[in-house]
């Protein structure tokens, strides 16, 4: 063989080499499975809620990595959303609002799915990820990132098509924003969830088949959102005479600064005790049909041989009350309303059954997610990346968490439910989660303060703001709060979507 010969023969096996490891890295690079559910709360078996009944979550958190201090962003769906999926804080997306999309306020801004289509993954998307209208959007892409996503599925079953008129409510006609419940005489298969389920099994098995690419697949659940609609099976297994109602509310309300109950609606204030067992069923019953949907694409996962290769998150965009605090629902700052869980497993990264309990933000995931996965990231996030927890859940990280919510006039006056503020100028409430304390200024603290020992005090029933023993508790944890809160505008040298105050910026619609 002449040296010409021998030397285009040795380029060739050189570039096939080369090839084949190009090949082999794509195959190598981690799926991520993002599942996320809508108003859902810790009313979760894995996260020691004694009536739930959550197998299907609960085996995930076996899988992987549970966080059980996880807070999101701002507890409305809309601002949250944009958050966890941009890695911003509200202040710097510019979203404080529903109906809106990060693109109107910081357009260039890359994403969290859009980062790994960049870097070459399948981006697809399954029912609510950004913000939707819940019950009227379903069906639709809602308000919507079409940049995010190169694939939409938006599946529409009898729960949004047929079985409205029979819901009941507490204001009657309206769902989306009201208590609200139904238990439907259809099965399963004929529900929206079920439906994306289905839709699920499907691209995964898509994706089985193209193991050059891996996949960033989204699927947001709409239960346990109002209306609470579900099959009938799912209200059977809790009996509504075994449901509790909070008691001593009066008392729990007595220490609370007004704001810290601006997010209860007039509609609340008749219902009688059934009615709260009602609601609470139909809650419960409606984060059991979405367990057993996340089972079923999980199963997929599992059964079509992609799981040892998959990162799995599992979270909600925000927290919900049942009645603690007189409060139902979402936009306040206490616990159960700012508290989200989260789930992640991370072959071969987080050890099978770990807890981490050290305080978590929602806008960790994306740098988190992009760091497992080798994705380049924007250079603008404002969260950490979990890596290091997940390999150690003894790793503190930053800390803490924080979270804001709106009060008063201007675009969310709508969907706070009761004007708290004598001139109707809006304001901001912030709070500061720790290990141990959480921390709340209202207006800066000009429409008062809250602070709860979780150590003592898990349920957040005595405030000690005024408790002259914790004057300089309260006075080292302001600092820190406002340290936080000024972190979490852009960087010095950008103008911010949301100007120009730090308390009580001008909330006009971007």
């Amino acid at each position: 063989m002449s040296r010409p010969i021998l030397l285009a023969a040795l380029l060739c096996l050189v570039a096939h080499s080369l090839t084949s490891k190009a090949v082999l890295a794509a195959e190598k690079r981690p799926n991520v499975l993002f599942l996320i559910s809508d108003d859902l709360n810790n009313m979760l078996g894995c996260y020691g809620d004694p009536q739930a009944k959550t197998p299907n979550i609960d085996r995930l958190a076996a899988r992987g990595m549970r966080f059980e201090k996880t807070y999101c962003a701002f507890p409305l769906c809309g601002p949250s959303r944009n958050s966890m999926l941009t890695g911003l804080y509200p202040n710097s997306t510019g979203i404080l609002a529903n109906a809106q999309i990060f693109r109107q306020t910081i357009p260039s801004q890359v994403s969290l799915p859009q980062a790994f289509r960049q870097a070459g993954y399948f981006g697809g998307r399954i029912g609510k990820l950004y913000h939707y209208n819940v019950p009227n959007s379903i069906g639709t892409n809602g308000h919507d990132d079409p940049g995010s996503w190169e694939m939409e599925l938006n599946p529409a079953g009898v729960d949004r098509l047929e079985e409205e008129p029979k819901i009941f409510s507490l204001l009657p006609g309206q769902f989306g924003g009201v208590l609200s419940w139904y238990a439907s005489p259809k099965s399963d298969e004929h529900h929206t969830d079920a439906l994306m389920a289905d839709d699920a099994e499907w691209v995964l098995e898509r994706c089985a088949k193209r193991a050059d690419r891996p996949f960033f697949l989204a699927v947001g659940f709409f239960r346990p959102h109002t209306p609470y609609v579900s099959p009938k099976p799912y209200f059977d297994k809790y009996p509504e005479q075994e449901m509790p109602v909070v008691q001593g509310v009066a008392e729990d309300q007595a220490d609370i600064p007004r704001p810290g109950l601006g997010s209860a609606k007039k509609e609340q204030e008749g219902m009688t005790d059934d009615l709260r067992r009602q609601a609470r069923q139909a809650y419960l019953a409606s984060i059991s049909f979405m367990d057993a949907q996340v089972g079923r694409v999980v199963g997929a996962l599992d059964r079509l041989g992609l799981a040892d290769n998959t990162i799995i998150v599992f979270t909600s965009d925000h927290g919900y009350h049942m009645g603690e605090h007189g409060l139902w629902q979402k936009m306040s700052l206490f616990e159960e309303s700012s508290r989200v869980p989260l789930l992640i497993v991370a072959p071969g990264v987080a050890k099978p059954g770990s807890v981490a309990q050290t305080p978590i933000s929602h806008i960790d995931l994306f740098p988190t997610l992009a760091e497992l996965c080798g994705v380049k990231t924007p250079d603008n996030l404002q969260g950490q990346s979990l890596v290091p927890i997940l390999k150690d859940p003894t790793v503190t990280g930053r800390g803490w968490a924080l979270t804001q919510v709106s009060r008063g006039g201007g675009p969310a006056r709508a969907t706070v439910g009761t004007d708290v503020s004598s001139n109707n100028k809006q304001f901001f409430g912030y709070t500061l989660r720790t290990p141990r304390w959480r921390y709340t200024e209202w207006d800066e603290g000009q429409k008062g303060r809250e602070l709860y020992d979780h150590d003592a005090d898990p349920r957040e029933l005595t405030n000690l703001a005024t408790v002259a023993e914790q004057a300089k508790t309260v006075e080292e944890l302001s600092t820190q709060l406002h340290a936080a809160v000024k972190a979490s505008f852009p960087a010095s040298g950008v103008a911010p979507p949301v100007k120009p105050g730090l308390w009580a910026p001008n909330l006009t619609n971007p």
